[in-house]
């Protein structure tokens, strides 16, 4: 009779046998999915021209609608002042002056 010496794994020794199991199974995967397939080029057509192409070009476009818009802002309370000015100084007089 053959004795069996059962020898207890320690959790370390269960989980480094854990950890190469699963780096057994997942690098013959990685190994098949390469491929040598090279990146498609773009077609020169298939991009808008009027787009803008790189960032520092997006970022001078928002930049410079963000002025225009400021300025339409600007113009119009401005113009929305002169208009009460107007009218305060003009209609002050027709209202009923105490003369």
């Amino acid at each position: 009779m053959s004795k069996l010496n059962s020898e207890i794994v320690s959790r370390r020794k269960a989980l480094s046998l854990l950890g190469l199991a699963t780096l057994g199974l997942t690098a013959p995967a990685t190994v098949l999915t390469v491929s040598d397939a090279e990146a498609q080029q773009a077609a020169p057509g298939a991009a808008p021209s009027t787009a803008p192409e790189t960032g520092t070009e997006r970022r001078q476009e928002r930049r410079t609608s963000r002025t225009r818009r400021r300025t339409g802002r600007r113009e119009a309370r401005r113009k929305g002042r002169e208009e009460r000015g107007e009218l305060r100084s003009g209609g002050g007089a027709e209202k009923g002056s105490k003369q």
